[in-house]
């Protein structure tokens, strides 16, 4: 198992190649301990390096301890956010690096931009004009090893850079394939690009000037039952006019003071559609609920609305997890989790999943028996056994079985893809929600 030994929680410096084993995971009623053998850090040597290295750290422990060998180092700024920094401050980082497995080690890619506040009749947002995708930063999470890589050689200002210190940065050919497999677009300039477009979408003169048509990032409920404006989230799905599934990273519209979808905007994420911008509107005569809509419907259920009052009575704190949005063909499905965290309990416990689908809303206690309540109406009623329960002439088909296989089928997808999603394996998140989305059509068919 491979050890991290730089990351984002990784702030003080740690000695490696002592005579003291370290520490790695508890297995049963044992513990499995491990030593460093990477070449990362700096080489403590001599006295008068571990005075140095001491009085640097404020750790005089360095000069007392038996456990230094010869072969000792120190592994230091071993936040990536920091090393990245220390190494070109010049550069901008986006806020949420990844971590990826590439032939058997562990690396974290970190998007960087090169920014400018001088671009002319160019409007501003957030104290910028200018913004460019320009680096992809790779930092070995074991040996600390960082590699900036130029995504955009077009920018300006990065090839200017690169000729102020040569040798820094390389060419994205130079990464290997399986790396660049995971490369993805970027959180940061998308939402920066999805709040310039929500008024630049207006291409007549009159109408932007009036913003007429203003749009709006959709709002949904976080954790703590807030409405905000939702982030950007990845997904895999077949685009209109595509042939395949792609992995795309999305975030809806609504028209301004209304709650109505009223489009998507779509970055494709990888393969030879990397970049692509596309935005997906709704037909405006017909009316698509957007997330804020779909969290009052589910406020306004009085079966869930009773059963919350209940939980926030008894001293519990009811947590809303991440709002999930599944397009399926011309509807979407709306799927969130509600976690239970009790006064004296640190982790929540996941104890009901809402289904919604247009005008169904169903609160059950796994994703299986709310598609089933959705879809299948009598699914969760106990099967009957006796002659009388048999299908009577000119009856409606016996469809139960096959929902309820359906339903079973979605609710492993489901947790396979949330765990997939924790660990942060996007290949395998993207393959279970495009198994799920296949499993839900078959489901409507059915219904």
């Amino acid at each position: 198992m491979p050890e991290i030994y730089y990351g984002e929680l990784t702030h003080e410096p740690v000695y490696v190649k002592t005579t003291a084993e370290e520490f790695n995971y508890p297995s049963g009623e044992n513990n499995v301990y491990t030593n460093y053998t990477g070449e990362g850090g700096v080489s403590i040597g001599s006295y008068w390096r571990k005075l140095l290295f001491a009085t640097r750290f404020g750790d005089m422990k360095l000069i007392l301890s038996d456990d230094m060998t010869a072969d000792s180092r120190v592994l230091f700024y071993r936040n990536i956010r920091e090393r990245l920094s220390r190494i070109a401050p010049f550069l901008h980082y986006d806020q949420d690096p990844y971590m990826v497995i590439s032939d058997g080690r562990l690396f974290w890619i970190e998007d960087a931009y090169t920014v400018s506040d001088r671009y002319p009749y160019s409007q501003s947002v957030g104290g910028i004009n200018y913004i460019r995708n320009s680096v992809k930063a790779v930092i070995d999470a074991y040996n600390g090893k960082v590699d900036f890589y130029i995504a955009d050689p077009a920018d300006p200002v990065i090839r200017t850079w690169a000729a102020i210190f040569p040798g820094t940065f390389k060419q994205l050919s130079e990464m290997s394939a399986d790396l660049r497999t995971h490369l993805r677009y970027p959180e940061d300039i998308f939402s920066i690009q999805t709040s310039v477009y929500s008024t630049y979408h207006m291409d007549k003169p009159q109408t932007l000037y009036n913003k007429e048509d203003q749009w709006e990032i959709a709002s949904a409920t976080e954790a703590e039952g807030k409405m905000l404006p939702m982030s950007p989230y990845y997904t895999i799905m077949k685009l209109p006019g595509e042939k395949k599934e792609e992995f795309i990273l999305m975030l809806p519209f609504t028209p301004r003071s209304k709650d109505n979808l009223a489009s998507w905007m779509v970055a494709s994420a990888d393969g030879e559609n990397y970049g692509k911008l596309a935005v997906y509107k709704f037909p405006k005569q017909r009316l698509i609920y957007g997330p804020k809509q779909i969290v009052a419907r589910i406020n306004q259920d009085a079966e869930i609305s009773r059963q919350l009052t209940l939980w926030n009575q008894r001293g519990s704190q009811v947590i809303f997890g991440t709002l999930l949005v599944i397009p399926v063909k011309e509807s979407l499905i709306y799927v969130q989790p509600l976690y239970l965290k009790a006064d004296t309990g640190k982790i929540p416990e996941l104890k009901r999943v809402i289904v919604t689908v247009e005008n169904r809303i169903a609160m059950e206690e796994t994703l299986e028996a709310g598609l089933s309540r959705i879809f299948g109406g009598a699914t969760t009623a106990q099967p009957q056994t006796t002659a009388a329960a048999q299908t009577q002439p000119g009856s409606a088909p016996a469809v139960v079985p096959d929902v309820r296989s359906l339903s079973i089928q979605a609710t492993e997808l489901y947790k396979n893809a949330i765990q997939a999603q924790r660990d942060g394996d996007w290949a395998r998140y993207g393959e279970e929600i495009k198994k799920l989305g296949a499993v839900l059509e078959k489901m409507q068919k059915e219904k």
